[in-house]
């Protein structure tokens, strides 16, 4: 009788275990490629154990083929061969035979089905059974090999991470569970690849080409947002979320993944850059690409790629929308470890990749990947979207004040605004890691200055690349105007700050001073004015003055439901002369505290018990009140705890069971919302200890 295979046992807790992906499963094979896994075939009675006769057939994607890497059709011989499917003897019997299959390290990602058929002859094909195979930065052979284990564990094992948010002078992390291996997540994952563009128009193309982390990085950015395709998140930057969850409120992945896979690939509401940024971690982990968060401050979106960023103000300190450009508080990215062997040498490592729709890439709402060290180093000539990155952490800011005649004047320009405080969490801990040297040399060096020219001289675009402007000569007498704040403001009271004022002029001054606050979204768009103060002062030769001045939380409290900064602009006028002076401070009004205590010892299947409490310090009652508590590993569906109300500097607690599911480090997030202002977050890092 001629080799004939009963049943295949795949040894799924063994192999899953060996290649790092038994926290998704122990019950399918889930592999990693370039990585040997054992199988055994197990013989019909009266089978001849001949290997050698026979042959495996590994194929992925609808339309396999050996020439586009689908499919591979290897005989079980000696050691692995490089860059190919091999397969050795491990140990043979009568009624088994255990190889031990290898994939390639630059193999296809994906669905696998595994065969047997005879050498010669007649081919009889039997199938053995189906794997995944997913990028392996273990391997020194992948692209996206990463070589210390410490960074390996916290970019691709990490299930929670830290996400930085606020404003340049003031900013907190927040707690994001990732969850890339619940079990569920790996086929949505594969899932979306297979609903792109790419695979419509090409599945067999779409498939070869998932060998390349960089072409699978830039369809995941492409397919995180839906603006051209049956993405995951639709955006909305506005104030109100019809028929969706706010921003805010998201504190995973997860959830918002399952729900675009039920849903049909019909786009979840809403995301915007954090939740984008958030949700594409989860799937280039997922996949085994070694990725984190990165949270650039004073963030600039230029859209006409001349590097600068034009604001323009009224002479009465209204920010005025007449630009297209921005610069947003905040915005957040992911980078990604890999190779590019597309490009000269130099640019391996890092890669920014964005999934936030600002602008188009080669037609297609997704940006990068860009290499980190193009953005250092000014090479705006370099693939992919680097230009458009640059800007974001380098471009120049230029103010102007629009007269009533509409006429503009340059009043301002600063080149060390945009790009600050680059942030990270740190390997292995929850703290940040400030990753901005990376991205540009000191603010103010020389280093700096020549990269920016360099990076202006390489720049391609349809139209002429700017010259390097100078800065506007400086008024014929110097006033300076600076804002101070007296304390950290809290939403619910009042926000009091000083101008503090200085004439360097050899006689006094008349000025009219008008100061305005606007609540400001995250994206860098001003609200109207929620508050307006004009007053006339005079200030002695070689003198300095404060003037102390308030934003009544009446004024300013409506603007916070969604928001939670406030622009302050003075802008004041030489009395006789057409001379202006300005100051712009963004100030983040700080949101009552949100608190989680663990209460006994964490132990796998055991339960205990988490205390959440929360004090209202706002002298009125909030009302239709929410606390949100998720946790992977530590709640399988997350508790929605409705509050009715919280009245006038009342203290809520909340006491919930749990029963830990997963072992180690898990996250466990709550979320309080509100009437009166939404995105209270707290996280604590639970210890589930293993039972022994």
């Amino acid at each position: 009788m001629t080799f004939a295979v009963s049943s295949t046992d795949f040894h799924y807790e063994a192999n899953n275990k060996a290649h790092h992906t038994s926290e998704i499963t122990k019950q399918r094979l889930i592999l990693r490629r370039g990585q040997a896994f054992t199988i055994t075939l197990n013989l019909h009675r009266g089978s001849q154990p001949e290997v050698d006769k026979v042959q495996l057939i590994a194929e992925t994607g609808p339309s396999p083929s050996e020439a586009s890497g689908t499919r591979a059709v290897f005989r079980v011989s000696g050691p692995p061969i490089r860059s190919s499917w091999s397969a050795a003897v491990q140990n043979s019997s009568s009624s088994s035979v255990t190889l031990s299959v290898t994939s390639p390290a630059n193999a296809s990602i994906g669905k696998y089905s595994l065969k047997i058929q005879a050498a010669k002859g007649t081919p009889q094909t039997s199938a053995l059974g189906e794997f995944i195979l997913l990028f392996n930065p273990w391997c020194a052979d992948d692209s996206v090999h990463m070589q210390k284990d410490n960074e390996k564990q916290e970019y691709v094992m990490n299930e929670q991470g830290l996400l930085y948010r606020g404003c340049a002078e003031s900013f907190s992390p927040s707690g994001w569970n990732f969850g890339q291996f619940e079990e569920d997540i790996v086929d949505i994952c594969l899932k979306l690849l297979d609903v792109s563009p790419n695979y419509s128009t090409n599945p067999g193309l779409d498939c070869s080409k998932r060998s390349d982390p960089t072409y699978v990085g830039r369809v995941v950015s492409a397919m995180v947002n839906c603006n051209d395709d049956r993405g995951i998140l639709l955006g909305r930057w506005a104030n109100d979320f019809p028929d969706g969850t706010p921003p805010s409120r998201w504190t995973g992945s997860v959830e918002i993944l399952r729900q675009w896979s039920l849903n049909g690939c019909r786009p979840v509401k809403y995301g915007q850059c954090w939740v984008y940024a958030a949700v594409m971690c989860t799937v280039m982990r997922c996949l085994g690409i070694p990725t984190r968060t990165i949270t650039n401050f004073d963030s600039a979106h230029d859209t006409d790629r001349n590097l600068t960023i034009d604001e323009y103000y009224s002479v009465s300190g209204q920010e005025l929308k007449l630009s297209s450009d921005s610069v947003w508080n905040f915005h957040v990215w992911v980078e990604s470890w890999m190779t590019r062997p597309d490009l000269p040498t130099g640019y391996d490592g890092w890669q920014v990749l964005d999934p936030t729709p600002q602008e188009k890439s080669e037609g297609v709402y997704c940006c990068g990947p860009a290499p980190v060290k193009a953005i250092l180093e000014g090479d705006t000539n370099i693939k992919h979207d680097v230009p458009f990155v640059f800007a974001e952490v380098n471009a120049d800011k230029v103010r102007w004040t629009v007269g009533s005649d509409g006429s503009k004047k340059k009043s301002y320009s600063n080149t060390r605004q945009v790009g600050s405080n680059i942030s990270t969490k740190a390997v292995g801990a929850n703290a940040r890691e400030d990753v901005t040297r990376f991205y540009k040399y000191p603010e103010g060096s020389k280093k700096e200055r020549d990269v920016f020219a360099k990076a202006v001289c390489n720049l391609k675009s349809t139209g002429t690349p700017r010259c390097l402007d100078a800065p506007p000569p400086a008024a014929s007498g110097v006033i300076e105007l600076s804002i101070k704040l007296q304390k950290t403001p809290v939403n619910g009271e009042d926000i009091t700050f000083y101008l503090h004022i200085v004439n360097k002029n050899q006689s006094s001054k008349n000025l009219s001073i008008t100061t305005v606050a606007q609540a400001l979204r995250h994206n860098g768009r001003p609200e109207d004015p929620c508050w307006k103060n004009t007053q006339t002062i005079k200030i002695g030769a070689n003198g300095e003055t404060k003037v102390t001045l308030l934003v009544p939380y009446s004024k300013y409290g409506a603007s916070m439901l969604e928001n939670n900064i406030v622009k302050l602009t003075a802008i004041a006028k030489e009395e006789g002369s057409n001379e202006m002076h300005m100051t712009v401070k963004d100030v983040l009004v700080a949101h009552p505290t949100l608190s989680i205590e663990v209460k006994g010892t964490p132990v796998l299947y055991q339960d205990f018990t988490a205390e959440i409490t929360f004090t209202n310090t706002l002298s009125e009652t909030l009302r239709n009140c929410l606390l949100t508590l998720s946790g992977i590993g530590l709640i399988r569906t997350k508790y929605e705890i409705p509050i009715r109300t919280v009245g006038p500097n009342n203290l809520v607690r909340v006491t919930i069971p749990l029963t830990p599911t997963k072992p180690g480090s898990r996250m466990l997030t709550a979320d309080f919302d509100c009437n009166l202002f939404r995105d209270v977050k707290a996280f604590k890092t639970v210890e589930v200890k293993r039972v022994y």
